[in-house]
């Protein structure tokens, strides 16, 4: 069900191209601030409560982005001057297909884990992990249509990556209590990731408009992509 929420994209399928490249940066700029909000704000207190060691706490977020650097040279690794386009999609949209994908495999490590404890408390979060993908699978479909990617592979990737929970839920179910020790390292690689792909590649798109109007309207949307994650933080 919560890999189902990935498909929320499809809604914007209405909106016509002209008006989607007019809205396209200001989705991005949500999606960037969405990232921000989720690993600041949703993932770092999930961490921190695992009492990791503030050291590796960091060594772990910093290791994440420099996974998440290899990866995008590997992806690119030259500098692309090709304009984007379905034949040729950047790699920004490869990218947050995998942190995506990683976040994806912790929540249902987290709802399995809910779940083996009780049936109430799996529920609870359950709904609360639902209210946090809503705005992120939103923006990640977006960044995917900025990448190059054609509105069905959009909808199609972004879904294979969100169905990562899954194989999340079922390796915490097989492996149980042991599983904890795992999400101590995953989550702060993941945060590590999400900061590299906002700061890096999302961020760098948003600074190509210098319009100040436009700049602020930009500014706007990344608050906002902030400013729901934190109010999804608090509904928990």
């Amino acid at each position: 069900m919560v890999s189902l929420i990935s498909l929320v994209g499809v809604f914007t399928i209405s909106i016509s191209i002209e008006r989607l490249k007019k809205t396209l940066l200001f989705l991005v700029s949500f999606a960037a601030g969405a990232l921000l909000g989720g690993a600041f704000l949703d993932l770092f207190p999930e961490v921190k409560s695992e009492n990791l060691p503030a050291i590796n706490l960091a060594l772990f977020i910093l290791l994440g982005m420099i996974i998440f650097f290899i990866l995008e040279k590997i992806i690119c690794w030259r500098h692309c001057h090709i304009p984007t386009t379905e034949d040729h999609p950047h790699p920004v949209g490869l990218m947050n297909l995998i942190g995506d994908g990683l976040h994806n495999f912790i929540d249902g490590m987290i709802i399995a884990g809910s779940f083996l404890v009780s049936p109430v408390l799996g529920l609870t979060t359950t709904v609360a992990i639902i209210l946090h993908e809503v705005p992120q699978e939103i923006g990640d479909f977006g960044i995917l249509i900025h990448a190059g990617y054609a509105w069905s592979k959009a909808l199609l990737y972004n879904f294979l990556s969100a169905l990562a929970s899954v194989l999340g839920a079922v390796i915490t179910i097989l492996i149980g209590s042991k599983i904890s020790n795992l999400t101590q390292y995953l989550i702060p690689v993941t945060i590590g990731g999400f900061i590299y792909i906002a700061t890096a590649d999302l961020i760098p798109e948003l600074k190509k408009e210098t319009a100040l109007g436009k700049s602020f309207l930009q500014l706007i949307s990344l608050v906002l992509g902030i400013g729901l994650m934190w109010l999804l933080t608090m509904i928990e």
